[in-house]
């Protein structure tokens, strides 16, 4: 497989984004910015994709020779079926945004936790603090893992289903021995005083400046580092209300950049230049 240009080539290499919401994601943007600046023969397609076409979509991506594909919301967890296999992370977690052609087979890979992990520790070290998390799908899941394996002391999950919110404390419990507990989602949440770290690792807010989370605000305090997952708009309501607060403020662009960068190594084993990807991915935003 050869990675450079070459002009005599007219057939690109293909990798991808399956999601739903498709025309509002930037990652298209910093993804062809990391090919162009490295001179790889490659194209990322941005595909909006259904859950009742999911299993369509990934079979048509190994139809037509896709080399791997990111999933998106809402695919992270319902993608596992179509796939061949898991990596390790991925099988821990429940939860695939990253799929990589190997050999014949299509294997799953989670890079949404390693990205938010690096994005975090660039203000704050984990080890020992005391995390409030929104959330318990796909990106909670892998979020968690990462902190866990990170060395967190504590994490509470809040969520709106009791159900999926008691899977994602249990698998804590048990695969990583972590001390985890649920508070089920009703009407604004305070986070508890010597609360360390608050994460929005659910949808709201994406697409959305003005949506707000069910949180007491006035519950954020000077010192708490409050991290949200959504990417576009970076600054949402979380993370101003947040930087009101005299929080550190951790928006969701980090995470994207880090994710899309083990992304790109997995396909196609170039480590990219997270600056022309920052740069590429501001420029799309409008930043």
């Amino acid at each position: 497989m050869a990675l450079m240009s070459d002009p005599q080539n007219f057939l690109h290499e293909l990798v991808g984004s399956m999601s739903q919401g498709a025309a509002g994601n930037p990652t298209v943007a910093m993804i062809e910015a990391a090919f162009a600046h490295h001179g790889l023969h490659w194209r990322y397609i941005n595909m909006e994709v259904t859950p009742e076409d999911l299993g369509a979509a990934v079979r048509g991506a190994r139809a037509l020779g896709f080399r791997g594909f990111n999933c998106s919301l809402p695919h992270k967890v319902t993608v596992i079926s179509h796939l061949d296999g898991l990596g390790e992370s991925a099988a821990v977690m429940g939860a695939v945004n990253c799929v990589v052609r190997r050999g014949d087979q299509l294997i799953g890979e989670n890079t949404d936790g390693k990205g938010f992990l690096k994005s975090l520790t660039s203000v704050a070290d984990p080890r020992g603090k005391s995390v409030v998390m929104f959330g318990a799908g796909g990106a909670a899941r892998a979020i968690a893992v990462e902190l866990g394996m990170a060395g967190i002391q504590q994490i509470t999950v809040v969520n709106r289903s009791e159900s999926r919110g008691a899977e994602l404390v249990e698998l804590l419990r048990g695969k990583l021995k972590l001390n985890a507990e649920l508070v089920v989602w009703s009407g604004d949440f305070s986070v508890p005083a010597g609360s360390d770290v608050v994460i929005n690792a659910t949808s709201i807010g994406l697409y959305d400046a003005e949506a707000r989370l069910n949180l007491e605000v006035s519950s954020l305090q000077p010192g708490m580092v409050v991290a949200d997952v959504i990417g576009n708009p970076p600054r949402t309501r979380l993370i101003r209300d947040a930087a009101e607060r005299g929080c550190t403020a951790l928006d969701g662009l980090g995470m994207l950049v880090n994710q899309g960068i083990v992304g790109v190594q997995y396909w196609t084993g170039i480590e990219p230049d997270a600056a022309v990807m920052r740069r590429a991915l501001g420029q799309a935003l409008g930043l």
